[in-house]
């Protein structure tokens, strides 16, 4: 382990280990004994960090390391949980990534009582890792953080997404739906795709950005005369406090981050659900989006089957695809793809992504160690 640069992140690493030699019988002087009353030590405590780093915001789960020899109890027993802001390099910078990435770790652990020296395996699972480049830069960069004994891995945050729906196991599709999207599937024997996830410069269209986008278009198209009027032109500006259209422009080139954009999700579906056609014709677009990221990487990976009617999860997350009161967004998609593929298994995941991310550690350690590596 390198020494890093953000050494006071870690400071209560220091805290512990008083604890830990205090637990072993050894003095302490009473300044310190009141430190010592958050921190109740096991030595041995061996630990696995799964994070699951989205566009809106950042999850660090804590789990023990449970022997291979045991089954995982459900449900799964977790340590602690550490929440921060967005860590996708694409929207906020690398060096704003990695802070936040670091930040949620450290609280994760620090929460449990437990060093880095604890962690076994890590497993990263965020948005905007596109390729292997990217998963080795992250990487590298976690080697400097976390000790040599600590097994690392990084994935797309897709991956973790699919595996809180399947509790570890990498088969099947899973869509997500938030501030961005991405379709992503394993077969059984490995084989991988993806459809969209690319951004909202590259079409991701059906994500909440991208829901939200049309919808300010649509505004600024019906002012100016080249569209249809629309409810949202009132409902939006009175979300944001604006006195009129133009105003517009100002707010969202103020700050474009594409979850200050997302935000404005409710208001389209709110508007849909009391009939403004503009607002219903953006999130029926959104349907048609949506399953055709899932069609293609359920036909690239024949997931289906030759008939279309071999059964497969497909897990279902994110912020759009959940009810409302008229609009469902998540049950037209998945009508929309079991019209092709009648053996697509809808799966609402019971554990959040970042505990998928755990369970991905613990099955790629777990293999890692039956290979003798």
């Amino acid at each position: 382990m390198k020494r890093y640069r953000n050494r006071e992140i870690w400071d209560f690493e220091h805290q512990v280990m008083l604890a830990a030699h205090h637990s072993n019988g050894n003095r302490i002087n009473d300044s310190n004994k009141l430190l010592l009353n958050n921190y109740s030590v096991n030595c041995g405590k061996k630990v696995i960090l799964g994070i699951d780093g989205g566009t809106t915001s950042t999850v660090c789960i804590c789990i023990p390391l449970i022997p291979f020899t045991q089954q995982l109890p459900d449900p799964l027993p977790v340590l602690a949980r550490a929440v921060a802001g967005c860590s996708n390099h694409n929207s906020v910078g690398e060096t704003a990534a990695r802070e936040t990435l670091e930040h949620v770790m450290a609280d994760a652990l620090s929460k449990s009582a437990s060093t880095r020296s604890s962690v076994q395996a890590v497993c990263l699972s965020v948005s905007g890792v596109n390729h292997p480049t990217d998963q080795d830069r992250i990487i590298n960069w976690l080697r400097e953080i976390f000790p040599s004994h600590v097994r690392l891995f990084v994935q797309n945050d897709a991956v973790a997404a699919l595996a809180c729906g399947t509790m570890g196991k990498l088969h099947g599709c899973v869509l997500i739906a938030g501030t961005g999207t991405i379709a992503y599937g394993f077969t059984e024997d490995g084989r991988e795709a993806r459809a969209a996830g690319a951004g909202p410069v590259l079409g991701d269209w059906g994500s909440g950005y991208g829901i939200a986008a049309q919808a300010l278009t649509a505004i600024i198209r019906a002012h100016d005369g080249r569209g249809p009027k629309t409810t949202l032109m009132h409902s939006i500006l009175d979300k944001l406090n604006l006195s009129s259209a133009d105003e517009l422009i100002g707010w969202t080139y103020s700050d474009p981050s594409w979850a200050r954009i997302a935000a404005l999700v409710p208001v389209v579906v709110s508007c849909a659900e009391d009939g403004d056609p503009v607002a219903n014709n953006i999130l029926h677009d959104s349907v048609q989006e949506l399953a055709s990221s899932v069609k293609a990487v359920v036909k690239r990976l024949d997931l289906c089957g030759e008939d279309g009617k071999h059964p497969f999860p497909l897990v279902m997350v994110g912020g759009v695809l959940e009810a409302n009161e008229k609009w469902d967004i998540g049950n037209e998609v998945t009508n929309c793809i079991s019209k092709d593929f009648p053996g697509a298994l809808p799966v609402r995941p019971k554990v959040e992504p970042a505990v998928g991310a755990a369970l991905l550690a613990w099955n790629f350690l777990m293999r890692q160690c039956s290979e003798g590596d």
